[in-house]
């Protein structure tokens, strides 16, 4: 269940009200990128993109996202080819008042990368642990590098 939120109202006639001329620039941006090729089928207002790293080792690729908040159950990750992709909810916290503010996004979210090499798909694993989906995609070992001594 969603509480209301208050905001300011829309008057953006001076400096201290600047809601109203925010949300209509977020309106105008997300009209702009649904035209824009390649946005694919997802759209900015459809939710919000966690912040994310991926980091390549020797025999790995590691994905790791920020998921304050968030239960295993409300995650989905899914593999193909080399895209991942990350989907889920964060879900609204019950509050006994009236929010006043928000700057945490709540809702739906998406995260999709697409890797640099092939990757070992039955061996793909997933953790949720301290607010942080780490998602471990080992290489195939024919591209693992091999390190050769030099005599």
């Amino acid at each position: 269940m969603s509480l209301p939120v208050r905001t300011e109202p829309n008057d953006t006639s001076g400096p201290a009200q600047p809601w109203g001329e925010l949300a209509r620039l977020s309106d105008q941006l997300n009209q702009l990128l649904e035209g824009w090729p390649g946005s694919g089928r997802y759209r900015w207002s459809d939710g919000f993109a966690p912040l994310a790293d991926l980091e390549e080792t020797d025999d790995a690729y590691l994905v790791e996202v920020e998921l304050p908040g968030v239960k295993k159950h409300d995650v989905a990750v899914e593999i193909s080819g080399r895209r991942v992709i990350v989907d889920g909810e964060r879900k609204e916290l019950e509050r006994a008042g009236v929010l006043r503010r928000r700057t945490r996004a709540v809702g739906r979210f998406h995260h999709e990368v697409v890797l640099p090499g092939d990757v070992d798909a039955e061996a793909v694993s997933a953790s949720l642990e301290e607010g942080v989906l780490t998602v471990r995609l080992p290489k195939p070992s024919g591209e693992r590098p091999k390190r050769i001594e030099v005599r």
